[in-house]
């Protein structure tokens, strides 16, 4: 790699300066690119591929740059990893509060231990599972956020709108947060239901200890076990050292459990334990250990048929439902529709236009029913922000942002259906360019995911050369760069 650089944003319909920023420095070209490729949805990734390339980018001051994921046998001694400790040193020395995480394949204990004495967070040995690094960042973010912001902030930040239906879920709030005992949150995909964790807590006595948040559908039965409860070192192949859990890490504070209902029943009998005696077990450890984390589930999925169906413990839903949050979709919050244009305009104002709507244009935003709820909402008018940088959006502007017969996704498109191609030509036909480049970009990420980064053997399952694979991913980065307009493209 010539220089550092910056990785391009997946879309326009993104605010990437809001997103955290991640230096990856690794030497290897192609596994910096297939694992920046992964991660660039999540932050704003720098990459570098020795200490002085590492050097010259910190000089630049990189704004919100909150993680490090670095490789410890780098130039001009790549089989020593000497370079990689003393990054670790530049990186503190400039700022204390990130955290670094090291990725390795020199993962000998004597690495691992110095690594952790030198102020590294986290150590993963090369290959590894994309889910364990996500959640590892994701798990490393939180703690930092811990940090650098007020514990009494999330409410005024998180929870926007005056109408009485929102009135009366910060009353439930209110009168729960006090509480000691789980709390389940259900509602609709998109209607902001970890806003309202955050919130009880906030609200909450323990609002000092940590907050710690987990999708349980985004792991194997495996890694889901291993994140929550962590493990003992060799309680498995790769586990070269013990690794605590997020139980462990949520102390006295919260952990919330997302996505509750995709808990396999096998575990959904450990949580149970730890919810009724507050015990639980490392993986590979005989001893029990105890949590005083209050719990705090969401769900957008019935529990209660799942129960029916045998496809929830009852027990275990009994143990969660004692008290109960619903969060109203935005459908039924039509008084704060206006009021959430304004936030996510300002919130954005780095990165978007400002923008105001049209008599029409107002009249079709207060009839809109926002099926995908607040998540959707915020997304237009991130993509209206992006677009219209004369400030003022008509009624036909907005109907193409919204109208459901516009160019389908891939991510809508119901590909494997026989009358796919009949229902993707909708009568004035779409893109066909942009649809293909979709599906192809949605593969090579699947590929790089399942092959844990590696684009040799992401190249195997897609049936493609190493080469072809890897100009592939250049050309993808390449033209997305080229589309995000300079007002919300990452700068380096």
């Amino acid at each position: 790699m010539a220089k550092s650089q910056t990785m391009p944003t997946d879309s326009a319909n993104q605010a990437p300066r809001s997103r955290p920023a991640l230096l990856l420095v690794d030497d290897d070209p192609a596994i910096a690119e297939a694992l920046g490729f992964l991660l660039r949805k999540e932050y704003q990734v720098h990459l570098a591929s020795n200490r002085a390339e590492v050097t010259r980018l910190l000089s630049q001051h990189p704004a919100n740059l909150k993680l490090a994921l670095i490789d410890l046998g780098l130039p001009p001694t790549p089989h020593r990893p000497d370079q990689g400790f003393a990054i670790i040193g530049d990186l503190l020395q400039f700022d204390a509060s990130i955290r670094i995480l090291i990725l390795s394949g020199q993962s000998q204990e004597d690495n691992i231990r110095h690594a952790f004495s030198l102020g590294a967070a986290d150590f993963f040995p090369k290959p590894c599972e994309p889910q364990l690094l996500k959640a590892g960042l994701k798990r490393q973010l939180m703690l930092a956020e811990l940090e650098t912001h007020s514990p009494t902030s999330g409410m005024a930040h998180g929870l926007i709108g005056t109408s009485e239906a929102m009135q009366g879920l910060r009353g439930q709030i209110a009168q729960f947060a006090p509480s000691e005992f789980p709390v389940l949150i259900s509602g609709e995909s998109g209607t902001g239901k970890e806003l309202v964790a955050r919130a009880l807590h906030q609200a909450a006595e323990r609002r000092e200890q940590p907050y710690l948040a987990l999708n349980c559908a985004a792991f194997s039965p495996d890694l889901l076990e291993a994140q929550l409860f962590g493990h003992a070192r060799g309680a498995f192949t790769g586990a070269q050292q013990g690794k605590k859990g997020f139980f462990e890490e949520a102390k006295s504070g919260t952990l919330f459990l997302d996505e509750i209902g995709e808990m396999p029943l096998s575990l959904q009998a450990k949580l149970l334990r730890v919810l009724e005696d507050g015990e639980y077990y490392r993986i590979g450890e005989t001893s029990p250990r105890h949590s005083q984390a209050r719990i705090i589930a969401a769900s957008n999925r019935n529990l209660k048929q799942a129960v029916e169906r045998d496809r929830f413990r009852a027990d275990l839903y009994h143990r969660l439902c004692v008290l109960t949050i619903e969060v109203p979709p935005l459908r039924q919050r039509s008084d704060d529709r206006n009021e959430l244009l304004v936030h996510f305009i300002n919130k954005f104002a780095d990165s978007i236009h400002s923008f105001r709507l049209s008599a029409e244009a107002q009249a079709l935003w207060r009839s809109y029913p926002f099926p995908g709820n607040v998540r959707e909402l915020r997304n237009i008018v991130i993509r209206l922000g992006t677009k219209h940088p004369d400030g003022l959006v008509g009624a036909t502007a907005l109907r193409q942002e919204i109208d459901p017969q516009g160019t389908p996704s891939i991510e809508s498109a119901a590909i494997d259906h026989q009358d796919a191609p009949t229902s993707l030509l909708q009568r004035e036909g779409f893109e066909l360019d942009r649809y293909l480049n979709q599906l192809e970009q949605h593969y090579i990420q699947a590929a790089l995911e399942m092959a844990g980064g590696s684009l040799s053997k992401a190249a195997r399952l897609l049936h493609i050369n190493r080469t072809t694979l890897y100009s592939k991913v250049k050309k993808l980065e390449k033209a997305e760069q080229a589309h995000v307009p300079e007002t919300v493209r990452p700068h380096s």
